[in-house]
């Protein structure tokens, strides 16, 4: 079982909403700071509970790894929803 607190630095990352993005330390926790591979390429915090799979490049192509959140990061998830409307 993969958490996101386990994701180094350099790990590249799906995000919730189909980008990419590359973790750029090493924290754990509800945020962390990430290069974001969308419309345009930039750094910033992101939330724990955003990140989905491990993108591991191998030789033949890319394998998915699933993230598991913990409890804090998807009470995170609920707060964020509640307050913002999104699910």
């Amino acid at each position: 079982m993969l958490t996101t607190n386990d994701l180094k630095k350099g790990a590249l990352v799906q995000l919730r909403n189909g980008w990419q993005a590359r973790i750029e330390d090493n924290k754990k926790g509800n945020i962390r700071l990430c290069t974001v591979y969308g419309y345009e390429t930039e750094m910033g915090s992101v939330y724990a509970h955003d990140m989905l799979e491990l993108v591991n490049e191998s030789g033949d192509g890319k394998a998915w790894t699933k993230i598991t959140h913990t409890d804090k990061q998807q009470d995170c998830r609920a707060m964020n929803a509640a307050l913002f409307g999104f699910r």
